[in-house]
């Protein structure tokens, strides 16, 4: 009898495990934000889209070709459109004003899904310098022994920080603090957002998996013009102070040599800074706190590249040195 009760109890356990995200908009509990929230204080400014095949296991037929990439910005001029990603396709948004990693969510990403369970997934990265980008830790429970077919259903609550996760009008919000710290990533001054379509098949030759290892199954094939990840908008909720018109101008920063053996030169328009240097592990090898300076000695330092981290009036700029 106890043995029964404990593997009940386990069961149980693992079922509510198993449903312990968020449900769909509407519901007690959602993370959804609606389009016309005031928390909303700005969009993307900028987009560039790389279409993917409307099928991905015929990766030289047709693309997807729905919308025009400004769609993507903010659902285009009637907030309804969508520019559609393709199987595996991407789409990076700039923003004028920087992402800061603020007070709870600092950003949505809005999709079309016409229902709370016609979900079409995609992975968000996010940069500071448009080079790196980290990518949030998603996380799919959804089952991967019966392939969703392409007007199937996923229930919500198996997904977590996958862009699409609710219906159209209701955004699915990303929190910065989620996203692991590395020095080439600056949380207050993300300039760049990536969505990149999930490709939805649990064929192991094409599947995409989640950070955990597990196979993503959502809506496959949608060999349409359609296909793929629908993306309606980024709505920024935490964005950086505006500037005014005698902040540093980052271009005016320059380090060199590169490479160098013995000596570093700083040059700015401004004479305070700090810098903090990393080797590739992470590994803290100087910290110079602010003064006035134009030279950083390098020549105690090993054979190997570094990364510069240099703080200018509350702006990180990240730049890698090699040393011979």
């Amino acid at each position: 009898m106890k043995k029964k009760l404990l593997i009940g109890l386990l069961l149980t356990s693992s079922m509510i495990i198993a449903q312990s995200y968020a449900p769909a908009a509407g519901k007690v509990g959602s993370t959804a934000i609606p389009k016309a929230s005031t928390v909303f204080v700005d969009w993307a400014t900028g987009i560039t889209v790389v279409r993917g095949p409307q099928d991905i296991k015929n990766p030289t037929g047709a693309l997807a070709s729905t919308g025009t990439p400004s769609d993507g910005m903010r659902g285009g001029t009637s907030g309804n459109g969508v520019v559609s990603l393709g199987d595996g396709g991407t789409a990076i948004l700039t923003f004028d004003t920087p992402i800061i990693n603020g007070t709870g969510y600092d950003f949505a990403v809005f999709e079309n899904a016409f229902s709370d369970t016609f979900l079409e997934l995609a992975f968000v990265e996010v940069s500071s310098d448009g080079v790196n980008f980290f990518r949030f830790p998603s996380h799919s429970q959804t089952q991967t022994t019966t392939q969703i077919g392409g007007f199937g259903s996923v229930d919500c609550t198996y997904i977590n920080n996958l862009a699409g996760k609710y219906k159209a009008g209701f955004g699915t919000p990303f929190d910065l603090s989620e996203v692991v710290d590395n020095v080439l990533l600056d949380k207050n001054n993300i300039t760049h957002v990536k969505i990149i379509d999930v490709v939805g098949t649990i064929d192991p030759l094409y599947t995409t998996y989640d950070s955990f290892g597990n196979i993503i199954n959502e809506l496959y094939s949608t060999p349409y013009t359609s296909g793929g990840f629908d993306l309606s908008g980024v709505g920024v909720i935490n964005r950086k102070a505006s500037l005014s018109n005698t902040d540093f101008n980052i271009n005016s920063l320059v380090l060199y040599p590169n490479p160098t053996t013995d000596i570093v030169y700083l040059t700015t328009t401004t004479e305070e800074s700090s810098i903090v240097v990393y080797d590739l592990s992470g590994k803290i090898v100087k910290n110079i706190p602010k003064a006035n300076y134009k030279e950083i000695v390098v020549s105690d330092l090993k054979t190997g590249t570094y990364v510069f981290a240099i703080t200018v009036e509350d702006k990180k700029i990240i730049k890698t040195i090699l040393v011979k």
